[in-house]
């Protein structure tokens, strides 16, 4: 802001340097730093499934373990050396790379710890690329792919679940970190150690290369199947990791590292469910086989193609825009007879620039509007015309093609024929008889948009099984990675679900010290705090990144498990859904968004020079607290941005056809946060802040409406349309009933419950529907436990039931 002034003090003789064609131009960007928004450029960003490859195996470490390293060298090559001495690993054939693995894989088995401590940090440090050995970062990740196939053939991962298991279980360690009033990286070696193995074999094997051997996409669709199935255990790996964060969070087990626990359970679960790209290809071929039409289009590659729109206006914007006006003016004062003179020659007259100046008061104040004539100190010359490529450009088409749902057309032929003939015919939508013909024409045009999801055939198919029990069939139940890990996770999702959001709680760096109740930061503190400046700064940006990574590592399981257990039926989407609602989740995600969200997305909590495989292969240079404060030179923290996409993405979903959970973002006085949040400019990231406004608009009040036209005209330009969805205009809508929001969830709970114990609790089947036993022998041959108090008035109810009542024999024995 303190730059504006100084842009105006010398703009006078920066014109006069000019030529007049360049004035207009140049002082059309002045004006638009000026508005305070040159601080947040358009930022490049590529949303995945997941960052690059080596930020990805940075991350699992903390910058506290970086002493490990070299003790995961030292003890690899004390073993290696003894059976193989003066040689090295990367010099050997791959007969003795395996046999000297399967040695090593032996020593899992032995009962001292000490010993497999070793043995397991022996092969981490093969997991990890052998690096002593390696020249280069790509060097090391050759070998650590390499390694980690191996390890793989030899059957590591199922001995590390083993004990990984076994540690889960080890009580002594359990209870000992309770009873510890601190808890450090040493209480939970053994733990990481694992964590750390399992981590590397799944993002090494699931990061695909063109020079793959066959045999190595053998391998790596078994490793996919087995993780997502119940080999190991007896219940997919996720199930047990799910098993780790509600121990975690019930306090029994404060030690467990919850930042590597988080990752390994994102990154099995995007291996075995797949990420968006193979999300898409599933819903295309799901919609095929259920005969629906196509997708309008790739959503993947439409939001890729959106460019960012340019954020509203703030309060500390308007104040400098009215102080602006203010001495806009005082020069109309001063130059009067020039005003004069130019309004004689522009075609836009004062009216309309005071309508302009108008619509500037309100909180969206257009960027692109043309600088005010004062400004361009081209008062006497004529005004030159700018060629239509300088005005602003509206897209030829919007990016989304609208859709319309059955029951929009229903209620549109309802209300049409209510309105004009005055009678209603349910649920038909073809019949439009003494309807006028611009009716016939609305509903040809809503018809040519109808979209069927695939949800409304589940949905369509489940209403049809509860119908008809007998008569329509067994349900034919796939068993993929998706139905597996549902099942697995469905009897105590519940508690899965609170555990992630109070972890999820303490990580958001809104939170204050009292609300963390729980300690997530037992795999990062050292055993010995720091002493000096640099360590405790150190120390600071190590903490702050372990809370961005692990908020980062829960949005993305949550989007992902929300995402496939949608595609694969929507009763398992809804019961998620409802559970993080009632855990609270809609006011999490509004708490985390109300903050300075540019600040937590351009956070340079890194230092790269610490982050493996870089701190391994090249000499660490001499921090100091300049360069800790300066971080790297990226224009903003990848993860965070991903984060915060993931978050809004899951308030999305938990709030797309449900007013009820509409009306909580408007009572939780959602607007103001997210209209804040569309200061990033960046195009996914404003989509969705625009979907979540989208659908509140019509609860807002005009006032807001008309105080907001330009996030409302962003809404029209970015966001889907629905063909008679009166978002914008605020009348009022049949479903939006208050009296009925509890009863919208209610019902919902009661089709879920429906729905689970339908396709999952077989023991607790319909009495009505069970078979008959009709032989009089096996009937009086049940044993048949009475009840204390029968048995003491048996006497009087065989006189009230038997004697004291007349029994026609012949009846009965016809």
């Amino acid at each position: 802001m303190e730059g504006v002034g100084l842009c105006a003090n010398n703009k006078q003789k920066q014109n006069q340097m000019l030529p007049n064609k360049m004035r207009g131009e140049f002082t059309r960007n002045q004006r638009k730093d000026s508005e305070g928004f040159s601080e947040f450029p358009d930022l490049e960003f590529e949303y995945s499934d997941a960052d690059k490859w080596t930020v990805e195996l940075s991350e699992l470490y903390s910058y506290t373990e970086g002493p490990e390293f070299l003790l995961n060298r030292k003890c690899f090559e004390e073993d290696f050396h003894t059976h193989m001495p003066d040689q090295k690993w990367t010099e050997l054939d791959s007969v003795q790379h395996r046999a000297h693995a399967m040695r090593l894989l032996d020593g899992l088995d032995v009962i001292g710890r000490e010993r497999r401590l070793k043995v397991a940090r022996a092969i981490l440090y093969m997991a990890q690329g052998t690096f002593s050995e390696c020249s280069s970062e790509l060097e090391v990740q050759h070998w650590m792919r390499y390694n980690v196939f191996l390890l793989l053939d030899v059957g590591a991962f199922t001995a590390l679940v083993e004990l990984l298991n076994m540690e889960i279980d080890n009580s002594a360690a359990c209870s000992s970190a309770v009873r510890k009033p601190a808890i450090s990286l040493a209480d939970s070696t053994d733990l990481r150690v694992l964590l750390n193995i399992m981590y590397l074999m799944v993002e090494a094997i699931q990061r695909e290369e063109p020079t793959d051997s066959p045999e190595w996409k053998t391998i790596r669709e078994t490793f996919k199947s087995e993780l997502g199935s119940p080999l190991y255990n007896h219940e997919p790996v996720s199930v047990m990791l799910f098993g780790m964060v509600t121990k975690f969070c019930s306090g029994h087990a404060p030690h467990f590292p919850m930042k590597k626990v988080l990752l390994l359970l994102w990154k099995t679960i995007l291996f075995t469910l797949g990420g968006f790209e193979q999300l898409q290809c599933s819903k295309v071929s799901k919609r095929v086989a259920l005969g629906l039409p196509p997708l309008p289009e790739d959503s993947i590659r439409v939001v890729r193609s959106m460019r960012a729109a340019s954020p509203p206006a703030s309060a500390s914007d308007l104040i400098e825009q009215q102080q602006r006006r203010a001495r806009r003016e005082h020069k109309a004062l001063i130059k009067q007879d020039n005003l004069d003179a130019f309004n004689e020659k522009d075609p836009y007259k004062a009216d309309d620039a005071r309508e302009d100046e108008e619509e500037n008061d309100d909180n969206d104040n257009s960027l692109e509007a043309e600088p005010f004539p004062l400004e361009r100190d081209e008062v006497m010359p004529p005004p030159i015309p700018h060629p239509p490529s300088e005005r602003v450009c509206f897209p030829k088409g919007l990016p989304w093609a609208p859709k319309v749902r059955e029951k929009d057309i229903e209620n549109f032929l309802e209300s049409s024929r209510s309105k004009f003939i005055g009678y209603t015919l349910g649920n038909d939508t073809d019949t439009v008889v003494g309807l006028p013909r611009p009716i016939h024409e609305s509903i040809k045009t809503l018809k040519q948009h109808k979209y069927v999801s695939i949800a409304e055939v589940q949905i369509t198919k489940e209403e049809e099984y509860l119908k008809t029990p007998l008569s329509g069939g067994e349900e034919e139940l796939e068993l993929c990675a998706t139905e597996l890990l549902y099942q697995g996770i469905l009897p105590n999702l519940p508690q899965y679900m609170i555990a992630l959001l109070k972890i999820l709680l303490a990580a958001a760096p809104t939170s204050k010290a009292k609300t963390d109740s729980i300690n997530i930061l037992a795999d990062v503190l050292p055993e010995e705090m720091p002493t000096t400046v640099l360590q405790s700064m150190k120390l600071g940006v190590d903490v702050n990144r372990h809370k961005e990574i692990i908020v980062k590592a829960i949005s993305a399981i949550l989007l992902l498990l929300l995402k496939h257990f949608k595609l694969n039926h929507i009763y398992q989407f809804e019961y998620m859904a409802q559970h993080l609602v009632f855990a609270n989740c809609i006011p999490l995600i509004l708490k985390f968004f109300n903050q300075n969200i540019m600040s937590y997305i351009t956070a340079k909590n890194s230092i790269s020079a610490l982050d493996f495989p870089h701190c391994v292969v090249h000499e660490l240079p001499e921090l100091t607290a300049e360069s800790l404060e300066a971080g790297d030179n990226n224009q903003f923290c990848w993860r965070n941005l991903f984060s915060c996409i993931n978050l809004l993405r899951i308030l999305n979903k938990l709030t797309k056809w449900k007013h009820s959970r509409t009306m909580m973002l408007v009572v939780f006085k959602s607007a103001p946060i997210l209209k804040r949040a569309l200061k990033v400019k960046q195009a996914m990231m404003q989509l969705y802040v625009l979907k979540l406004l989208k659908v509140q608009t019509k609860y807002l009040g005009r006032q807001w409406r008309k105080s907001n036209m330009k996030s409302m005209s962003a809404i029209y330009q970015k966001v889907r349309h629905r063909l008679n969805d009166d978002w914008a205009y605020g009348n009022a809508d049949l479903d939006a009933r208050p009296w009925d929001f509890q009863a919208e969830e209610c019902a919902l709970r009661a089709n879920i419950e429906r729905f689970n114990s339908r396709r999952y609790d077989k023991n607790q089947s319909n009495p009505e529907f069970l078979p008959v036993d009709n032989c009089l022998q096996s009937v009086l041959g049940q044993r048949i436990d009475l009840p204390e108090d029968f048995q003491m008035n048996y006497d009087l109810w065989l006189e009230r039931e038997v004697f004291s009542k007349p029994i026609s024999w012949e009846e009965l024995l016809q």
